[in-house]
């Protein structure tokens, strides 16, 4: 029997999303990628059972932390191609042979909720304090380090899809939430090739809500100021 060939691995991070879990498994296309497991840290809400119910691999990671959870995910992947996915419900689904598609054309491929056609949760707000940090720090980077001549709408969004060796090459290290912003200045300042596609963010369904606006504002503003000083020695 000829060895299967997988190229397109699927890693979906979880902390505590037992009813994003069961919202979302079903609408989870899993036929369009190769292989497809878990990282989960330290649920205790039943999240790691239901996912083994449904027959998911789970792999547990003993330190906290996004950037942690990729880096131990992109070691244990088989495939070429990583597709990001957490489960709390903002990130969709439907997203997922999308942005792998687009790595047959790019190094790094985000799901956009600025491009015409997506949507962010905040849009029918009339204060979007998420939103307005999102687009500053996202300005910045595209000036500071975009030389591609295509403007990147949103360098912040998690739900992504990058190249392995491409992931490898990046080396971040980042706290909390600032991982894919990081992962995307990093590839800016490499000059890979970074697209785009729509994404509509649903509303949060459940889990643990890590990311308080202002705390997380100094964070990003942090490593914004650590990028500049390193410039391309990471």
């Amino acid at each position: 029997m000829a060895k299967k060939i997988i190229k397109n691995t699927l890693i979906i991070l979880t902390r505590n999303e037992i009813q994003g879990i069961k919202a979302l498994i079903h609408k989870i296309q899993f036929n369009t990628v190769d292989e497809a497991f878990v990282i989960d840290y330290d649920s205790t809400d039943g999240t790691v059972e239901l996912l083994k119910k449904h027959g998911m691999r789970v792999i547990s990671q003993s330190k906290p932390g996004r950037t942690y959870a990729m880096k131990l995910a992109a070691k244990i992947a088989k495939g070429e191609n990583l597709v990001f996915l957490s489960s709390d419900g903002n990130e969709n689904p439907a997203d997922i042979p999308k942005l792998l598609k687009m790595l047959n054309f790019c190094d790094l491929a985000i799901g956009s909720r600025f491009l015409p056609g997506g949507r962010n949760e905040e849009d029918d707000q009339l204060i979007k304090i998420r939103t307005w940090a999102n687009r500053t720090f996202n300005f910045l980077a595209n000036v500071l380090w975009n030389r591609s001549g295509k403007y990147i709408t949103d360098s912040t969004n998690g739900i992504r899809a990058i190249k392995k060796n491409v992931f490898n090459l990046l080396n971040i290290d980042a706290e909390g939430f600032v991982s894919e912003y990081q992962m995307t200045i990093r590839a800016m300042k490499k000059n890979l090739k970074i697209r785009e596609i729509p994404t509509i963010e649903g509303e949060r369904i459940g889990g643990e809500i890590g990311a308080k606006s202002i705390p997380t504002g100094i964070l990003f503003l942090k490593y914004l100021m650590k990028e500049i000083l390193i410039g391309k020695k990471f």
